[in-house]
């Protein structure tokens, strides 16, 4: 069907170029109905409410992670152990993505599903102003939660140990008393050592703690935990991974859109459908690894080290993919242009152009952006309908070589071929982060006490949040801001960002992805170094016991035997 005028309802008019007076007329101050304290206090109800269901959230998350996870080392078989974790983690990966794809589908729908905006404006999924149905994402995922906590009521108070996990535990403990029966070693001769570990070998036997006996144990036991180097390490080093997927996660779909002209539905659907299974094969793997080459604390660090380091690498290339900011008239201007104090172009000059409007239009021919039809001197619309959509058009436009006709809203990117290879390496380095995932874990669970395990993954937890989920994506936002070049106003204040520096974007995003990371690659580094002297002294120990126990057979003669040297 070919192009037709229609009738413009008011909010179309507003935009246009109304040659009423020569000069522009000043914004009008907002109402006091529309900027009222109302309104703010009826912001901070909706924020604590947020605040309340995120605390719940976090809550009913602990049985899982963190204690999920002592809890299937202490059943599980060593050997077993990381391959489970790791399906945990991968599972509990899976969640965000379906939720990215899920979101990506609800974000195709405006945010008042059952009508569009006052005044007959057909807005699309590619306009700017394009609000998604935000809300419906937390109805579903709330629905599904309630629906998978169900058959934990059902789980057996103490869940039954693998057969080969247990009978190992029972030959350790059958020994234990058998040696204490014997009365091998008197008090007088155990060294501090050994006393300790038969110590902590009975607290593993003994009944569970009172609360009160816990309130009274627990600092010793958390002093004790964060004066553990590796566990420091390890979670210094989680800590720099977790801020760079929690600024990835919270700003990601922004960064694509505004680097590359997708809408936020697609956007979502690439990491969901890119990013996310990635991670989850990433954390898969790691976990086969240590299970199936039985890799110890050594190992697991190296492994660590060498997926942060290739993940690092593959970071390096980001920096360049992407271009420069298009031009915007009364914004930016090419670098041979002269700086002027105008807002509008002199073309503009018979129109009367509100300043807070923005419904942006695009001159395809020198890629140029103007924030409303009456920026770009327009006076008509034509709306071309097809089958499935309708194209807006604005005509007769002064600031236009020809007069137009120019399309309704923003110019697209030079650089969105580019989305593609962006997402693929952003993927491929998302797997090898992950891939340390379960060795790290595994650092944590065989480098601090038994009865240490479930309050160290506790506090290991604990610092994540507070160290890396919380301030990570304030962190991230903050760097964003300062690359915006021009700032919409509501109420005589900043509000939203309506055209950032893409180059400056992409180095401060992408930089400070790269810092997160450096740091984690730093932390496992010292870890293998940890972990080498330690072996060097264990190496030393063992030598100076090998010598004293020859000693002992050259003593008491050929046809003599230690009782001691008997395996």
């Amino acid at each position: 069907m070919g192009p037709r005028i229609v009738d413009m309802p008011q909010d179309f008019e507003a935009s246009l170029c109304q040659p009423t007076t020569s000069v522009p007329a000043p914004t009008p101050a907002p109402s006091n109905s529309s900027c009222s304290s109302y309104t703010e206090a009826q912001h901070l109800a909706v924020v604590g409410i947020m605040f309340t269901a995120q605390t719940l959230l976090g809550v009913g998350a602990v049985p899982i992670q963190p204690f999920g996870i002592s809890y299937i080392d202490d059943f599980a078989h060593n050997s077993n152990s990381p391959l489970y974790l790791g399906i945990l983690f991968a599972v509990t990966m899976m969640g965000p993505g379906l939720a990215y794809g899920l979101g990506g589908l609800m974000l195709r729908l405006y945010v008042d599903i059952d009508r569009m905006p006052e005044g007959g404006i057909s807005l699309t999924s590619k306009d700017p102003r394009w609000v998604g149905a935000w809300w419906l994402g937390f109805l579903v995922s709330a629905g599904a939660v309630a629906l998978a906590a169900v058959p934990y009521f059902f789980f057996p108070r103490e869940m039954p140990k693998e057969k080969h996990e247990l009978r190992f535990r029972q030959r350790a403990l059958a020994a234990t008393a058998s040696s204490v029966s014997k009365g091998e070693d008197s008090p007088a001769e155990q060294t501090p050592g050994e006393s300790q570990e038969k110590q902590d070998g009975l607290t593993q036997i003994a009944p569970d703690l009172t609360v009160i006996q816990f309130i009274k144990v627990f600092p010793r036991v958390l002093l004790r935990t964060l004066r553990h180097p590796i566990f420091l390490l390890v979670v210094l080093s989680q800590v720099c991974m977790s801020s760079t997927v929690a600024g990835m996660a919270t700003f990601l779909p922004k960064f694509l859109e505004r680097q590359f002209s997708v809408t936020a539905s697609y956007a979502n659907l690439l990491i969901g459908c890119l990013s996310i299974p990635s991670a989850i094969v990433g954390i898969v793997v790691g976990g086969i690894l240590v299970k199936r080459f039985h890799l110890g604390p050594m190992r697991c660090g190296a492994l660590c080290l060498l997926g942060a380091l290739f993940c690092l690498l593959l970071s390096l290339p980001l920096f360049f993919m992407g271009c420069s900011t298009h031009e915007i008239a009364g914004i930016t201007r090419q670098p041979g242009n002269l700086p002027g104090p105008e807002l509008f172009p002199a073309c503009t000059e018979p129109c009367s152009c509100p300043l807070d409007d923005f419904n942006p239009v695009c001159d395809p021919r020198t890629h140029v952006e103007y924030l409303t039809p009456c920026q770009a001197g327009c006076t008509g619309r034509l709306v071309q309908e097809a089958l499935d959509k309708s194209q807006v058009f604005y005509t007769n436009c002064s600031c236009i070589v020809g007069g137009g006709p120019v399309p309704a809203g923003a110019c697209d990117s030079a650089c969105s071929h580019l989305v593609l290879p962006f997402m693929l390496l952003v993927s491929l380095g998302a797997a090898l982060a992950s891939l340390t995932h379960t060795p790290s874990f595994i650092l944590i669970l065989r480098g601090v006490k038994k009865e240490d395990k479930t309050l160290a993954v506790g506090i290991q937890f604990m610092l994540l949040r507070v160290l890396a989920w919380m301030p990570s994506p304030v962190l991230h936002g903050s760097a964003i801001d300062t690359t915006c070049v021009h700032w919409a106003q509501s109420c005589g204040r900043r509000a939203v960002c309506r055209y950032y520096d893409h180059d400056l974007l992409r180095n401060r995003f992408v930089g400070l992805q790269f810092f997160f990371k450096m740091g984690s690659l730093a932390c496992f580094a010292l870890i293998l170094v940890i972990l080498r002297q330690q072996d060097k002294e264990e190496g030393t120990q063992v030598t100076v016991s090998t010598s004293g126990l020859q000693q002992q057979l050259l003593a008491s003669g050929p046809g003599k035997k230690p009782e001691e040297s008997r395996v």
